[in-house]
């Protein structure tokens, strides 16, 4: 695994991710999710835990009536030397469908491990500060 790997690797997933919750495309966040995974949402610190948790929280996010469109923007990808595990840090914003008001923002941690070959999320915590 070369240097740049893990931050190409996790910022193209990234950016699958933001098309996914985009086109409100819950095949394709499974495979994103490691079976584990665990999410602290921003503002009220709720805990998702687990894939078909989180699965059916996009699910219900996505037949919203006034559905928000999520975008995380990576701004620093710190792999490991040791574990393939890496630390994406950036920030993260919640836009209206209807209108592209913004409608909170902040910044967010994300912990990734490298399995098989591809870079699937453990953990996510959001801060909600706008």
């Amino acid at each position: 695994m070369t240097a740049s790997s893990p931050d190409i690797a996790i910022r193209l997933r990234r950016a699958a991710f933001n098309r996914a919750l985009l086109d409100a495309d819950l095949a394709a966040i499974g495979p994103l999710l490691a079976p584990h995974a665990i999410l602290v949402t921003g503002t009220d610190s709720a805990v998702l835990a687990g894939r078909k948790a989180q699965l059916l929280a996009w699910k219900r996010e996505f037949a919203a009536v006034a559905r928000t469109i999520y975008v995380r923007t990576p701004e620093t990808i710190t792999a490991s030397p040791i574990e393939p595990i890496a630390l994406e840090q950036g920030r993260w914003e919640g836009v209206s469908a209807g209108n592209g008001e913004r409608l909170a923002c902040g910044i967010y941690s994300a912990k990734w491990r490298c399995i098989g070959a591809d870079w699937m999320l453990l953990a996510e915590i959001y801060v909600t500060l706008g």
